[in-house]
């Protein structure tokens, strides 16, 4: 039996007193990680913010086996943001619907939330109205066309369902009581919202594809709402990537029980807390990166130079030699040793010890 055969869904219940301890912690991390940055200046934010989107369009796709170019993301992500940066590239429909979804949710966070929002989204996902080859429907409730929605894992012959939505029938009904309580006054703690949403929303499971994506869409606007700010510093769907087997594991067993959901919300109070404390390993680069633009901020740099020391901040793997300078700028030797010599001169990239053929070049400490 899944949940939502009980005849008391979709009330759901936990033991508050096993949350509490954990909810208290998440909050406190919240409070530390917006703290630290609210201190910083203005470009510093909006570069973490930059950061944690990017991370966050990359690894909720990555969830569903969608595998993205991160500098598509990043360079639509960055002039939907308005932010002056080098060597953007252009990007794909499909990379600027997921982005387009994310900033309206994370943007937008304190909107309602509607169908036609979430219709909005959904078709953002699907630009050409398919999923790989087959067409699927976008912009509207599944219609159970092609029998029920069901989740499924497995070769041919031997597959295995975890999970089977409601009917096509009740989309239409269950998914507007569940807006009416999303939209509603805060009865409930912000982040426990979102954990409740997330769950509530995946088993309903109202579009024909897109339902995982849509359902972290909905945390991090949730999320958003909690922290009282547009700005992003932590990835849940990041952490989530990382726990992918785990994240299954748990909602397939929160589907399959009852209404108390107290083992669903522990898990992702400490799979949030996990990102938060990931983030600040990631803030620390973004920080660093930040540094380094704004001490540098009245030299003036060419794109191809904006581009390489970016990569180089970014942790660039390997040594950046001439000719690999030449290849990512997509300019000639001769081009690409003008630009390393100017910044050497600027004392902004050395020249490792090894010298020749093999001449190599770091940022200088």
């Amino acid at each position: 039996m899944y949940i939502y055969e009980r005849p008391e869904w979709p009330h759901f219940t936990w033991q508050r007193e096993r949350l509490e301890p954990l909810l208290g912690a998440v909050r406190h991390q919240q409070g530390r990680v917006l703290g630290h940055m609210e201190a910083l200046g203005f470009s510093a934010q909006a570069q973490a913010t930059l950061e944690t989107l990017t991370l966050d369009v990359l690894k909720s796709s990555e969830i569903e086996g969608e595998v993205l170019p991160a500098d598509q993301v990043r360079s639509s992500l960055a002039r939907r943001l308005g932010l002056d940066l080098g060597g953007l590239v252009p990007a794909e429909r499909r990379v600027e619907g997921v982005v387009e979804m994310l900033l309206d949710a994370t943007q937008e966070f304190g909107q309602p939330l509607t169908a036609e929002r979430l219709f909005g989204w959904q078709a953002a996902l699907f630009p050409p109205g398919r999923s790989g080859l087959q067409r699927i429907a976008v912009g509207a409730w599944r219609t159970g066309r092609k029998g029920p929605m069901q989740v499924v894992s497995g070769a041919v012959g031997r597959e295995q369902i975890h999970f089977e939505a409601p009917d096509a029938g009740v989309v239409d009904a269950e998914m507007a009581r569940f807006l009416v309580w999303f939209n509603g006054p805060a009865a409930l703690d912000a982040v426990l919202k979102a954990a409740v949403a997330h769950l509530w929303f995946v088993t309903i499971h109202p579009f024909e594809d897109g339902n995982g994506r849509l359902a972290r869409a909905i945390t991090d606007l949730q999320l958003a709402r909690a922290d009282g700010t547009a700005q992003r510093f932590y990835s849940l769907s990041a952490q989530i990537r990382a726990e992918r087997p785990a994240y299954y594991a748990q909602l397939e067993a929160a589907q399959k029980g009852k209404l108390d959901i107290t083992a669903w919300l522990e898990w992702f109070l400490d799979c949030l807390g996990r990102a938060l404390t990931a983030t600040e390993q990631t803030l620390g680069k973004v920080l660093e990166k930040a540094r380094f633009w704004e001490q540098h901020l009245p030299k003036k740099f060419n794109a191809r130079q904006q581009k390489l020391l970016n990569l180089l901040l970014d942790g660039f793997e390997g040594k950046l030699t001439s000719s690999k300078w030449a290849a990512i700028a997509k300019c000639s030797q001769d081009t690409a040793g003008r630009d390393i010599q100017a910044l050497v001169e600027q004392q902004i990239l050395v020249k490792e010890a090894a010298g020749g053929r093999s001449t190599s070049y770091r940022l200088a400490e």
